[in-house]
């Protein structure tokens, strides 16, 4: 239980803290939320590590930005319904404003500027920073030899391909199995959970109809950039309103500038109908993750309760802390591939461990301009 919960937080501190987590998050959500756990657990001890991870697996369990809705998740903890609007909002904006202004270049200019020799040196030392993070809550979650089983089936699964929301649903149920089988209590106490999707309304503006389309893509998209990309390529390419090169460039914006990866639908909106289209595409990804955070949160301390509804917690835990170190080894067979990106990964992984008050930020700053150097050799 979060013991820590009570004593609210100014609405100014929440601010500062998503503002600047969404100026410097670079790296996708498997970062973001290791960043968060940092500053709200280790730093700030807003949350035990048990908590933070109840907090981590809601958001896996509902569609959306992971590390979007983990801000709204934290704010709603801290400050109530005004704090879950202002994380939420906070953690975006900077994304939204940066990926603005890629989109008005690349429609001026026709093409992206030249990152590469930065994100060379950014990835590894994202991955390191994730591996060490998730050692420290994996350690938290690996409660007992059953939990570390299903854990590794859930890694195991994940790194063939299998769906991570198949996986996460089935390592829950696993878990309430074999909590009901030690208790030997009968499955009539289980609820199952229910899932609602957005519907799609037509209109006569081609900016509502942007709207509905990625209403209906942030009302039902679980899962990683990859996903998107398939979802924004049968809703846009296929229908002739993007091209491929456009989305292929739309979702490297939203891969190299920080915050969360949906910033894309802004660049998107912005290559279909300029500065309203933009608002469009962006209130539309981000909007049912607001919705779906707002019905959740206050359901999550109730599920912890119970004690059936707890063994399915504890093991969606592990398999999240899982699936986050399958996306890191995936990332890894990419951006690890030379003894210079070994070097910033393993230099990361051992800043990280040993200085653990050192804000993860200056670990990924520090493998940016290494990467930049080590390029030029």
């Amino acid at each position: 239980m979060n013991a820590l919960k009570i004593k609210q937080t100014p609405l100014i501190a929440i601010a500062k803290l998503f503002l600047k987590l969404g100026c410097i998050g670079f790296g996708g959500p498997a970062v973001h939320i290791a960043m968060m756990e940092e500053e709200v657990v280790r730093k700030r001890k807003w949350f035990s590590h048990e908590y933070f991870l109840d907090l981590v697996s809601a958001t896996n369990l509902i569609p959306g930005p992971n590390s979007t809705e983990m801000t709204m998740h934290i704010g709603h903890e801290r400050a109530g319904w005004k704090g879950l609007v202002v994380a939420g909002l906070c953690f975006i904006f900077p994304a939204v404003i940066i990926t603005a202004i890629f989109a008005w270049a690349y429609q001026q200019y026709g093409k992206l500027p030249e990152v590469t020799p930065f994100i060379y040196g950014i990835k590894p030392a994202i991955i390191a920073v994730i591996v060490a993070m998730m050692i420290s809550l994996g350690k938290k979650a690996l409660k007992t030899i059953e939990l570390g089983i299903i854990g590794v089936i859930a890694a195991v699964l994940a790194w063939y391909g299998i769906n991570e929301i198949y996986i996460l649903f089935g390592g829950g149920l696993a878990g309430i199995l074999i909590h009901l089988a030690k208790s030997r209590q009968s499955l009539n106490s289980f609820a199952p959970f229910l899932l609602f999707q957005a519907s799609i309304f037509s209109s006569d503006s081609f900016n509502w109809k942007l709207f509905w389309i990625f209403l209906k893509i942030g009302a039902i998209l679980y899962g990683s950039g990859y996903v998107l990309f398939a979802f924004l390529n049968t809703e846009l390419v296929s229908t002739g309103l993007l091209s491929k090169q456009e989305l292929i460039d739309a979702i490297a914006v939203g891969q190299f500038t920080p915050g969360p990866v949906f910033s894309s639908a802004t660049f998107i909106g912005w290559q279909i109908a300029g500065l309203p289209g933009a608002i469009a595409a962006t209130i539309g990804i981000f909007l049912p993750s607001f919705l779906f955070v707002s019905f959740l949160n206050p359901l999550i301390p109730k599920l912890r309760k119970s004690k059936i509804m707890s063994a399915f917690l504890d093991t969606v835990n592990i398999v999240s802390v899982a699936l986050i170190l399958v996306v890191c080894a995936d990332m890894a067979k990419t951006s690890i591939a030379d003894w210079k990106t070994i070097l910033i990964a393993m230099l990361g992984f051992a800043i990280t461990l040993k200085f653990k008050k050192l804000n993860s930020a200056f670990i990924v700053l520090g493998g940016s301009l290494l990467g930049y150097l080590l390029w030029l050799i």
